[in-house]
């Protein structure tokens, strides 16, 4: 029995190792210098947003880090401590003993090795989000909100940072529209598993017949890139308006033209943001959200030539509807990428995401 525990020590500690070298936890110990030796700099808090940026980062990286690091120094004690006993011949105590524990670090891995599934470029980023009401009127405006009302409490229940940036209220109920920032390592990673068109069956609390409805909302979920090298946007391609805010932004709010509007005039790309406190907040807040779909269109054109040198077709659009949730006549959601689904809808409208998540993951992988 022993001599099997230790088999499976030695493959923990393999899947461990690889997982290791997969997630590049070596140069994560060198951001992590990098970040603390650039904190002790003397003019690190001149610039107060971006240094609280920073230590934020650094506290979220020491974190990941130590975890991994934990991980694979309690899968060597226990082999070594299993190896020990195995020569020295101990008894069945220590048989349970170790038994128990390989269990315990098995399933603590199990959950550490989801990270292994975001592995892509900018998985580790933070991500800006946006939510806009399709076709369905009212019914749709209301759908939106509901999406943004679960992305929050996902947000909230991952201990994510949310900053509202831009909201357009509609006419008697929900949003034609919401953009906000998420904070948090791998949050970009987990969120951009969301991205497209979302469908919602029900019965409209908005028709006197109380008619079933279907209604639509488009998730566009970006990741918080900061300057890009391949991204330049020339001042006369774009065109900045301002306008009084309606957000939340403190005693200047509708007192002030403080909202900004971008309009990139070559692909007709329209940025707003309304809720920082100034004008020069909104504007740079509104350029980054810019750079980020600039730089989406410049990652979808490589992929799409890439895709017609392999002969391969690809669509031209957004992207088709990835999952339906279906609250009349009967209750489901289903994700028609992965063909995940569950009857539990208020869970799922309550922010709990994450077996959507992880099965579009690993439906990513397998592919």
């Amino acid at each position: 029995m022993l001599k099997q525990q230790i088999e499976a020590l030695d493959e923990l500690n393999r899947r461990v190792t690889d997982a290791w070298r997969l997630l590049d936890l070596d140069k994560t110990k060198a951001d992590i210098d990098a970040t603390e030796w650039e904190t002790q700099q003397p003019d690190f808090w001149k610039d107060t947003e971006r240094a609280q940026q920073a230590s934020r980062r650094l506290g979220e990286l020491k974190e990941y880090h130590a975890t991994w690091e934990k991980m694979v120094a309690d899968v060597r004690d226990l082999t070594e401590y299993a190896k020990l006993a195995a020569s020295e011949g101990e008894d069945a105590s220590v048989e349970a003993e170790v038994g128990a524990k390989l269990a315990e670090l098995q399933a603590a891995f199990s959950k550490l090795e989801f990270a292994t599934l975001m592995s892509d470029k900018y998985d580790d980023r933070d991500a800006i989000v946006a939510i806009h009401a399709g076709a369905g009127g009212t019914d749709a405006q209301d759908w939106a909100e509901m999406l943004l009302r679960m992305y929050l409490r996902y947000a909230e229940r991952k201990g994510w940072r949310v900053k509202m940036l831009d909201e357009s209220r509609g006419q008697e109920a929900g949003i034609k529209s919401a953009v906000f920032a998420v904070e948090g390592r791998y949050a970009y990673g987990h969120l951009k598993c969301e991205a497209g068109v979302h469908r919602l069956v029900r019965l409209s609390p908005f028709n006197a017949d109380q008619l079933r409805q279907t209604s639509f909302a488009l998730l566009e979920v970006l990741p918080e890139l900061g300057d890009l090298e391949e991204v330049k946007i020339d001042p006369k391609d774009i065109r900045i308006d301002t306008f009084l805010s309606s957000g939340h932004g403190g005693q200047s709010v509708q007192t002030t033209y403080s909202a900004v509007r971008i309009t990139h005039i070559p692909t007709g790309i329209v940025v707003s943001c309304q809720n920082e406190r100034s004008q020069t907040q909104n504007k740079e807040t509104a350029m980054r959200i810019l750079r980020a779909k600039l730089h989406a269109i410049y990652l979808k054109e490589r992929e799409a030539e890439k895709k017609q040198l392999r002969g391969e077709f690809t669509s031209a659009e957004w992207g088709s509807q990835i999952r339906s949730y279906v609250i009349h006549p009967y209750k489901m959601v289903k994700d028609h990428r992965t063909k995940h689904e569950t009857a539990d809808t208020d869970r799922v409208l309550d922010g709990d995401l994450d077996d959507f998540i992880e099965a579009y993951l690993r439906h990513v992988k397998q592919k």
